[in-house]
């Protein structure tokens, strides 16, 4: 054997016996390092700040852009407008308290939900919201949920369902850290627009929020929404057709976050429940595109509104992967001159005040 091959066979073992000593070294100290990757991710998480780091302005996050239709990357409906630290949640659907959490938003700063109308998949998460806030925040007063006539029975219910809850809490964190004046959410209700009437729901500290009635029948009252502060404005559709009430209320807005839903994926859905024989939800997913507005529709809606930029959400049926997007959004033709957004959780689109800049952030 020669001199160098001898070396190369003593250095590939040396490399071989080092590497699994390393290897045994790592296994054995794999609580410590465990440890020390729980304590730096705590300190990250405690730390963040995503709502100290924004300018002064109108801010959008997405904390749920799914629907009914299971969906692995999109929790239940929710919008988060962001201004002054304070949060205003649109909708509360399954899992966006958990999303808000992961996106470094903190319940405890929410000042108010707005709800767009009474389906289920827009309010399953009220209960895990109001607990969240209320221990999060140690907020001495409940949390004002402002939507249509018909919502007291709702919050109502959900104040009761968690009394037994509630009561616990208190018992075992004490009145100082869980202030039972603070228990649960109040009802604000409003009377439903009529026509295309709009109508002010909030007006405080220079954010002025108003409401529109949409079309979303047999689903009554359904209403959206229009934020406006500093010279900013976000519209949100709620659950309906295609609207000209939400062209007259958008009228220039910088983003429209429009629900949609793709009638032909549907279609396929509802063909594979009937090869399945399941003829319930076949039904169910024949009579759903009645009520919502496709992509090519919203985005004939969002050109005669002249939106800056259009954001879907509520997205029907589940789109797990960037690369299916092509195929949902192939009927869009229309000349909308602004950014259309296929919405997703996480993603955060930052209003200066008085400026036409739009900027985006991912925060998952």
């Amino acid at each position: 054997m020669s001199r160098s091959k001898f070396f190369s066979k003593r250095l590939l073992w040396g490399l071989a016996i080092g590497t699994g000593v390393l290897v045994s070294a790592t296994w054995l100290l794999r609580p410590e390092i465990g440890a020390r990757l729980f304590v730096s991710a705590v300190e990250t998480a405690v730390t963040r700040d995503v709502t100290g780091d924004l300018p002064d302005g109108m801010h959008l996050a997405l904390c749920g852009t799914g629907s009914p239709l299971p969906d692995p990357s999109r929790a239940g409906p929710c919008s988060a407008v962001i201004i002054e630290g304070k949060l205003f949640i649109i909708d509360i659907g399954g899992g966006a308290v958990r999303r808000l959490g992961e996106m470094g938003l903190n319940p405890g700063q929410v000042e108010a939900l707005l709800l767009t109308h009474f389906h289920s998949d827009h309010i399953d998460g009220m209960g895990e919201l109001l607990l969240q806030r209320w221990a999060g925040g140690g907020h001495d007063k409940p949390l004002p949920v402002i939507a249509p006539e018909g919502v007291a029975p709702i919050v109502e219910g959900i104040n009761t369902a968690y009394a037994a809850d509630a009561r616990y809490r208190v018992a075992h964190h004490g009145e100082d850290i869980m202030p039972p004046s603070g228990i649960g959410g109040v009802a604000q209700p409003f009377a439903l627009p009529t026509d295309e009437a709009e109508q002010i729901v909030y007006d405080q500290d220079g954010l002025t929020i108003t409401a529109f009635a949409v079309n979303h029948e047999p689903v009554v009252p359904a209403v959206g929404y229009r934020f406006d502060y500093k010279g900013r404005s976000i519209v949100f559709s709620g659950d309906t057709t295609r609207s000209q009430a939400i062209e007259k209320a958008c009228k220039g807005c910088d983003i429209l976050v429009h629900e949609v839903l793709n009638a032909e994926m549907v279609a396929i859905v509802e063909a594979a429940m009937k090869k399945a024989g399941r003829p319930r939800i076949e039904k169910i997913m024949a009579d759903i595109p009645d009520y919502h507005a496709t992509p090519a529709e919203v985005a004939e809606s969002a050109k005669a509104a002249k939106a800056k930029m259009l954001v879907f959400s509520h997205i029907v049926p589940a789109v797990p992967i960037g690369f299916l997007e092509p195929y949902y959004l192939k009927d869009v033709t229309t000349g909308f001159g602004g950014e259309m957004v296929m919405g997703k959780d996480g993603m955060l689109f930052i209003l200066p005040a008085n400026t036409d800049n739009i900027e985006r952030r991912d925060l998952l």
